[in-house]
């Protein structure tokens, strides 16, 4: 059963990561999620409350680096803490490998899985990020992906930074949907379809699908700096998390290899001026990012040989957009520096 992060449980599979292909057909997501909220009005039993939730998040897993950028541009690193597992898991569960003894230095847990069996005993599927954790029980909340970050930005406005910008517009909420949703079927989704296909005909629907999304998304950004006009929003965010993957994994370990993001002159920009803003390029893991899709997929990458490449330094040079006008954050201000302790290794980024 694949899941949003890519953790595997199946029937059968003695591989010690999990199976992501089934022979013979097409990839197709599970997205039955833990969907409790937590809201300013405690509707689900969980109320907004600065230091009563952790969010768990693995830089490398897309899904979860969503959150992780939309907590900093946010600024609520004082509100919600934040632990990060290792790039890589067994078919049990993410694990807290980079901190101190193995364990989360607030949850106490050597594996994210203990949290969701904290909550349901009998937990059957599998153990995904980002996952919201109450910190004083250890019990999962939610790892409803899609609406824990716009409950970041609607729920936990009260507790933001000053100028922060805002990632979901009421004004352009309509429109904004419409826009996400193409994004995540066609393009988040899509690069998985192209490299989870378990025959010719699934991975050449799935091929011809992505790009055919890739093209409607570059017009679309051809004449505005972001996706929904002249700032930020949660849309880009979303793209993002998906190009800034390409090159190093899903041109050639998902077999999606029409063009690399750098032969895509519009999106290579739109994807260069994301990076170069604070909260974006900041968070970003490339090492996390190989390691995990090269090592845990082991049924497409046997030997678990992780690439040398692509080399980053592009991902510095200029890009141009600012020609169009806008700005990132309009009249609010960009994040401070990273919070202390939740820097992205200097080996990690070109930005080190």
């Amino acid at each position: 059963m694949s899941t949003a992060s890519g953790t595997t449980t199946t029937d059968g599979d003695t591989s010690t990561k999990g199976a992501y292909v089934t022979s013979g057909e097409e990839f197709t997501r599970d997205t039955a999620y833990i969907e409790d909220r937590i809201t300013t009005d405690g509707r689900h039993g969980w109320p907004v409350e600065p230091g009563r939730y952790r969010l768990v998040a693995a830089r490398a897993c897309p899904w979860a680096h969503r959150s992780i950028i939309v907590r900093r541009l946010l600024g609520l690193e004082g509100v919600i803490s934040q632990g990060i597992t290792g790039p890589t898991h067994d078919r049990r569960s993410w694990t807290f490998d980079l901190d101190e003894g193995g364990r989360d230095p607030v949850l106490g847990y050597e594996r994210l899985q203990e949290a969701y069996l904290a909550r349901f005993p009998d937990y059957p599927k599998g153990i995904t990020v980002p996952a919201v954790v109450e910190e004083s029980s250890g019990k999962v909340v939610t790892n409803d992906f899609p609406q824990i970050t716009l409950d970041l930005s609607t729920q936990w406005r009260e507790h933001h930074r000053p100028g922060a910008p805002d990632l979901y517009p009421e004004a352009l909420r309509e429109e904004m949907d419409a826009v996400m949703r193409h994004v995540y079927t066609e393009i988040n989704n899509g690069v998985y379809r192209c490299g989870f296909a378990g025959s010719q005909e699934s991975y050449e629907k799935a091929y011809d699908r992505l790009f055919a999304a890739l093209d409607v998304v570059s017009e679309r950004l051809g004449t505005r700096r972001y996706l929904m006009g002249d700032t930020i929003t949660e849309a880009d965010v979303r793209l993002y998390t998906t190009l800034v993957r390409f090159d190093p994994v899903y041109h050639g370990h998902f077999k999606c290899n029409r063009q690399k993001l750098t032969e895509m002159p519009v999106l290579w920009a739109y994807a260069r001026d994301l990076f170069q803003t604070p909260g974006f390029g900041d968070t970003t893991d490339f090492a996390h990012i190989k390691a995990h899709y090269y090592v845990v997929h082991e049924d497409i990458n046997p030997t678990g040989v992780v690439p040398k490449g692509p080399d980053l330094a592009g991902w510095l040079t200029p890009h141009g957009r600012e020609e169009m006008g806008g700005s990132p954050f309009g009249a609010g201000t960009a994040p401070g520096p990273v919070a202390a302790g939740e820097e992205v290794p200097a080996d990690h980024t070109p930005l080190g």
